[in-house]
């Protein structure tokens, strides 16, 4: 559920000093080789098959959202804040010009809007989320509640998710190179040493193990008791609420129903995750 202030507002609004730069209230034309991609973009790659699908729709139909940028201070160029992917199909057809909106906006803004347009979109890679999460911890001295406000997430997912930076480089690799998934980083987090963890991922790489499969062997490897048989087969209903709890939570969570009832296991990995799921459950 996004929080207020997050992603339930546009990206317009949530830059302050929202008035178009035109005199006539609509976008201003400005030539392309006068914009510069967003230094604080935290998308390393995108797809180009992707980005000649857009093309091929802006040669169409021509560029329905116009870009959002800043001025380069002391300068006639400008600074994209968001909606790069527009602009490289628009550099990739060779439009001369481009429709913008021209807002003011700091550094710091510049990444958050930048995280939150990719974040909309929802295919922002994991690490890259995680990156850009540790500049705004780092760069800006955001606390983990204070990012989550910031992206319309809950805490303990941006704390999830910035711990993903703490695996090996083989395990980030894998991730980068989509052979793992980011449910298998996640599972592979459970493991106290970056040498068990890289030994778990060459047996989920030689045995195509499902998340669910990793997650037993971190158990293993972590000396808790596997679970039964019966308790890996549980119905359809009861590991979509599993599911959907992981999602919620944003960490993971094992449900172990029964004839009478059962169990609820939420794991947590810091004081400061412990932490923000009591402030969940209690809506501190």
């Amino acid at each position: 559920m996004a929080r207020k202030g997050g992603l339930g507002k546009g990206l317009e609004a949530l830059i302050p000093g929202g008035e178009n730069a035109a005199t006539d209230g609509g976008p201003l034309f400005v030539p392309v080789e006068s914009i510069m991609p967003n230094p604080s973009q935290p998308r390393q790659g995108m797809p180009e098959d992707s980005l000649t699908e857009l093309a091929a729709s802006i040669r169409e139909h021509g560029i329905l959202q116009p870009l959002i940028v800043t001025r380069q201070f002391g300068s006639s160029q400008y600074v994209l804040i968001a909606r790069e992917r527009r602009l490289r199909a628009a550099q990739l057809l060779g439009l001369e010009t481009v429709p913008v909106i021209l807002r003011e906006a700091s550094d710091q803004q510049r990444l958050e809007l930048a995280l939150i347009e990719n974040i909309q979109r929802t295919d922002l890679a994991p690490l890259d989320t995680a990156e850009a999460y540790r500049q705004l911890a780092d760069e800006f001295h955001l606390s983990h509640e204070e990012i989550a406000v910031r992206v319309g997430k809950n805490r303990a997912t941006v704390t999830n998710t910035l711990r993903l930076l703490r695996l090996p480089d083989a395990v980030r690799i894998a991730l980068v190179e989509e052979k793992i998934s980011e449910g298998h980083a996640r599972a592979l987090l459970g493991l106290a040493t970056p040498q068990a963890q890289s030994a778990v991922l060459q047996n989920i790489l030689a045995n195509d193990l499902s998340v669910r499969q990793t997650e037993a062997l971190v158990r293993k490897y972590s000396g808790e008791r596997p679970q039964s048989v019966q308790q890996k087969e549980q119905p359809p209903e009861i590991r979509d609420s599993e599911e959907r709890l992981r999602d919620r939570l944003g960490t993971r969570v094992t449900l172990r129903h029964g004839k009478k009832g059962g169990t609820l296991v939420i794991h947590y990995y810091s004081d400061e995750e412990l932490d923000g799921l009591i402030s969940k459950f209690l809506n501190d």
